[in-house]
């Protein structure tokens, strides 16, 4: 955690980043690759970060879309008493994937 001053968080020297340390990062970007390769590689970047950002998009709307719970409570109780899963004294979770653990063991799913 970052030490705070008054209302606003320190940030250690060398994680600050001015426009002469930017100027410097381009120079040298430009001496290692050149003026004709350079745009190709920020296309590429970009490209890249569409991309992280479309599947970042796309892994967070299917975990807000899975369904909390298909199944009612006692049908879950039946489901278990019928594959020898004990429900007394756990949780929903637990016995949801105590009865999936065994239907799996059972070779049902």
């Amino acid at each position: 955690m970052l030490p705070m001053s008054g209302s606003q968080a320190v940030v250690p020297i060398m994680f600050q980043i001015g426009p002469t340390e930017i100027l410097l990062l381009i120079i040298i970007a430009l001496i290692l690759f050149g003026p004709k390769k350079l745009p190709e590689l920020a296309k590429a970047a970009g490209e890249a970060v569409r991309i992280f950002r479309e599947e970042s998009q796309k892994i967070t709307s299917m975990e807000e879309s899975k369904p909390s719970s298909s199944i009612s409570d006692e049908d879950l109780k039946k489901l278990a008493e019928k594959l020898g899963v004990s429900a007394e004294g756990k949780s929903r979770e637990q016995l949801a994937e105590e009865v999936i653990r065994k239907a799996k063991e059972q070779g049902l799913i």
